[in-house]
């Protein structure tokens, strides 16, 4: 399974908060189990997510960019997504993990 594709997945079962505030918002009710963020957006985007994310443990990837993201979750260009569904983000972290080019960076408190 690709990772786009278990993100169109996690988008069709309703399980990703698209979008910088969306983002931010799972991360703040503790829905957020997996942050996904585009390689091209901007420093100002990616830092709220950061320090929305300070003291929280929620694994944090960079993968791909703005049109490939928003692409893979059937939407515009997106800066971020978060994975609402554990098993969903478990999958898309295994995936990540066995090697596709990305980076992971577990965020720890």
């Amino acid at each position: 399974a690709s990772v786009f594709r278990l993100l169109g997945l996690a988008r069709r079962a309703g399980a990703v908060a698209p979008g910088t505030e969306a983002v931010r918002r799972a991360i703040r009710e503790g829905e957020a189990h997996l942050v996904l963020m585009a390689g091209d957006a901007s420093r100002v985007q990616l830092e709220k997510i950061k320090t929305t994310l300070h003291d929280r443990t929620i694994p944090q990837v960079t993968l791909g960019d703005r049109n490939t993201l928003g692409a893979a979750v059937g939407l515009a260009t997106l800066s971020a997504v978060a994975v609402t569904n554990r098993s969903l983000a478990d999958q898309l972290i295994a995936e990540l993990d066995s090697g596709d080019g990305s980076s992971t960076d577990a965020v720890e408190a």
